[in-house]
């Protein structure tokens, strides 16, 4: 006899739970999605969690020398641009002046 519905899913439930598998949810941005997409789609991997399953354990089997610099979040250089800082100078030289007239 077929098994129901809801005993397929009984058992695919223990199943999970005698594996210790646990469900991990993130939030992402569209540019990481399509990232992802793209990885996908090179590697030929339909299922989502398959292809980060896969990228966690060969980041990992990189060891700490490896992975860690493809851990680095990127940081951005901000340079102040020459006409902001001539402003920023000739404010500041201007409070500079008023405190000494308040004193």
């Amino acid at each position: 006899m077929a098994k129901s519905n809801a005993e397929r899913l009984e058992k695919a439930a223990a199943k999970r739970k005698t594996r210790g598998e646990v469900e991990v949810r993130f939030h992402t941005l569209p540019a990481t999605r399509q990232a992802l997409a793209e990885l996908m789609a090179w590697s030929g991997i339909e299922e989502q969690g398959e292809a980060i399953t896969l990228m966690i354990h060969h980041l990992h089997g990189l060891g700490p020398g490896g992975a860690l610099p493809l851990l680095t979040p990127p940081r951005h250089e901000y340079v102040i641009p020459e006409n902001v800082s001539r402003k920023l100078k000739i404010a500041y030289d201007r409070e500079a002046i008023r405190i000494c007239r308040d004193e």
